[in-house]
């Protein structure tokens, strides 16, 4: 099979751990699994440095992974991330596939997507088509406002044609379901639903202690951190209003932001000076989990108005932590119903800094609800963010997939 999408290991947050997760478990249960991906590139939306042969093909834990050049922007919107689609899709969709049975498009990008489904479509003897979703275009653009109302018809049109056209559609939340068949048109018993998984181990206590000295911050401090994308959709000026706050009371609150992305510059300038907030670059693999861990509550915050385009990857990381969660979030959205799901931690509305900082400290303050909170997240995680469940889901729907297109499949039978 062939797995095409832009994001993989070593990019740190976001789609690629999921994406480089799926193709080194199916590899290790004896698929012969393909990978054609872009320049490692997010979330700092530039480069990473690491030398790029045009189109060259390695084994990397089992997977042949082939890279492909391609446009990277500045930033991840507008006419920018357009070019970097487009260029990547032209390249996937120029290169040979090597008659896999399966072709899995991963979306984000929905543009290659819909170009890898377009030429399957047009292929004679082409192979089945899945495509799994993370995003949703069409509610991006809408909830985020990035783009004009037609254009944002456009981009509805060409994700329901995208997903109507592949043979099976998987999606990482029931909602996102639901909205494939009410807004895209796309017929529910041709979806699938298949949680992503957690993939980071939970922190050791000594690590995180280490970790939280060798940062400077006190015990008597209380360390509110968001881990992942500083970009449009996260809203963190309203973490930084928060700051603001804390620091105008004078309170024991340190905000810290830990990670890369499009909007890190602009951030840093508004919260320029506040002693009260702590910018940080991604730390590396390893002590990711004990920057969890040495913080005292974890924060989702996402922008007003954006609710259903997507479930943010850092939950499934922060339930494992064991520790409490405090999101800022619209109270329909995905997020919410995670929250309220696990039980893990309490959703304030988005854009109310001062509920932020008041639900921070009432948390911070309360040791036994913040433990309460912190083992609903682990019973979550371990009831619903299986990894080896995950793989047995995708094992069996891509199984279906390659019979489905009426092939003789010789595959290895599911777990």
């Amino acid at each position: 099979m062939v797995i095409l999408g832009i994001n993989y290991a070593p990019e740190p947050t976001g789609i690629a751990p999921y994406t480089t997760g799926l193709a080194v478990g199916l590899a290790a249960r004896g698929h012969d699994v393909r990978v054609l991906t872009g320049v490692t590139h997010y979330p700092a939306w530039r480069r990473a440095g690491e030398p790029t042969t045009f189109r060259a093909e390695v084994d990397a834990d089992g997977v042949r992974l082939r890279r492909l050049d391609h446009h990277v922007p500045r930033t991840g919107r507008g006419w920018g991330r357009a070019a970097m689609e487009l260029t990547f899709g032209l390249q996937a969709v120029t290169t040979r596939w090597h008659r896999p049975e399966v072709i899995l498009c991963i979306t984000p990008p929905l543009l290659a997507t819909a170009m890898a489904v377009a030429r399957a479509r047009l292929t004679p003897g082409a192979p089945a088509v899945g495509v799994l979703v993370h995003d949703l275009y069409s509610r991006g653009v809408v909830e985020t406002g990035a783009l004009p109302r037609p254009a944002a018809r456009g981009v509805r049109t060409l994700e329901s044609a995208a997903f109507r056209h592949a043979d099976s559609v998987a999606v990482i939340h029931d909602g996102l379901r639901g909205d494939l068949v009410r807004e895209l048109g796309v017929e529910r018993e041709r979806i699938r639903v298949i949680r992503n998984w957690n993939h980071v181990p939970a922190p050791d206590p000594a690590a995180s202690a280490a970790f939280r000295a060798a940062r400077g911050w006190s015990e008597d401090e209380l360390v509110v951190l968001h881990a992942g994308n500083i970009g449009t959709k996260q809203g963190l000026e309203n973490v930084v209003a928060a700051a603001e706050l804390a620091a105008r009371d004078r309170l024991s609150v340190r905000f810290v932001l830990l990670g890369d992305g499009n909007q890190r510059r602009r951030i840093e300038a508004a919260g320029a000076g506040l002693p009260t907030l702590e910018i940080l670059p991604p730390v590396s693999e390893a002590d990711f989990p004990s920057a969890l861990g040495a913080a005292d509550v974890l924060l989702v915050n996402e922008l007003p108005g954006v609710a259903q385009m997507a479930v943010p990857s850092k939950l499934t990381s922060y339930f494992t932590s064991g520790k409490p969660i405090l999101a800022a979030a619209e109270a329909a959205g995905y997020t919410a119903q995670e929250m309220t799901a696990s039980g893990a931690g309490v959703v304030v509305p988005g854009g109310r800094p001062e509920l932020l900082l008041a639900e921070a400290v009432r948390i911070g303050a309360d040791p036994v609800l913040g433990a309460e909170f912190g083992a609903a997240g682990r019973r979550y995680a371990t009831a619903m963010l299986n990894s080896e469940a995950a793989l047995d889901s995708y094992e069996e729907w891509i199984i279906e997939l390659a019979r489905a297109r009426g092939r003789a499949v010789g595959w290895p039978s599911a777990h």
